[in-house]
Parts: structure tokens; C-alpha cells; sequence
């Protein structure tokens, strides 16, 4: 199989299951703050950094025409390094759901335009080739999928379904 292919299929399988539990989330459960990091946070910040790391580099990137500085953030970490985010107006479910459309429409073209061969990311904070580094960032938007899906499975028994290979 073609690398190329793969990684297409896995970035739109991953970002499938966000979407569905985005879709999936009750409005109660959306902005809740006894959560450490609210669920419309979680969701923005898997999207945000998926759209960063599908470039070839830093500079590539241009933020989502309604990016709210920091919103990105989920807590203070040392790389980036980064303090504590600010506390921003929550994005609503419509804002998250058509971000996550410009990011899925982005995939195909973007991966194309990689070069997969590159033994940097492109991004100082990664000591990745190319390659692992999209492999990490279809793991990364996986893992905060899969949180936001034990959430609603805890709050309201949803379930997100499974995808393998969009």
C-alpha cells in the first residue's frame, strides 16, 4: 500500500471519530467547567494542532480565519513552551463542527504536498523525520477523540463509533 493513501485514510478515520463525538455532545457536557479542560477545548485543540502539523512547516501555517489566541491550549506544557491559557469565550459545537470541516477538506491536498522523506518535521519543538511526525499527529488527534468518547460514554452512554480506514 502506498504510504500516501494511508495516511489520507487514517487523518480522515481519526478526525471521522472526533466529529462524531463532537456531533455526539450534549450542550450541558460542552462547555462544563468541573472537567479540567472543557470538552469544546479538547476538541479545538485536537483540530488546531491537526491543521498545524499538516504543513510543511511553521511558517506554512495560517491559523482558522476565527482562531482565538490560546484557545488551543490545554494547560501549561514545556514544549511548545507555553504558560497556562487564558480563559476564552467557548467556541459553540457549529464553530468546532465547521473548523473540523476546513481541517478534514485540507487532508488530501495536504499530504500530497509533504515531503515524506524529510528527515525534519519542520517544527523546532519535534526532533521527528516527516513521516513519524504525521504518524504522531494522526495518533495525537486519536487520543483526544478517544478521551472525548470515555467522557460521553461516562456522562450520557454514547458511544463513538469505530473507524478504520475512511
Amino acid at each position: 500500500m502506498d504510504v500516501v493513501v494511508a495516511l489520507k485514510g487514517q487523518y480522515h478515520a481519526s478526525l471521522a471519530m472526533l466529529k462524531d463525538a463532537v456531533d455526539q455532545c450534549p450542550e450541558d457536557l460542552w462547555d462544563r467547567s468541573d472537567s479540567a479542560v472543557p470538552f469544546w477545548r479538547v476538541a479545538y485543540h485536537a483540530l488546531f494542532f491537526a491543521h498545524l502539523y499538516l504543513m510543511a512547516d511553521e511558517k506554512a501555517f495560517r491559523a482558522w480565519e476565527h482562531h482565538r489566541e490560546e484557545s488551543q491550549f490545554l494547560g501549561a506544557l514545556p514544549w511548545p513552551p507555553h504558560d497556562q491559557p487564558k480563559v476564552v469565550e467557548p467556541y459553540t459545537k457549529a464553530d468546532v463542527l465547521e473548523y473540523w470541516a476546513v481541517c478534514d477538506a485540507m487532508v488530501d491536498t495536504a499530504v500530497d504536498a509533504l515531503d515524506l522523506d524529510a528527515s525534519e518535521c519542520g517544527f523546532w519543538w519535534y526532533k521527528l523525520p516527516k513521516l513519524d511526525h504525521q504518524i504522531n499527529n494522526i495518533r495525537h488527534v486519536q487520543h483526544h477523540a478517544a478521551i472525548l468518547s470515555a467522557r460521553l460514554r461516562a456522562a450520557v452512554g454514547a458511544d463513538v463509533e469505530w473507524r478504520g480506514f475512511d
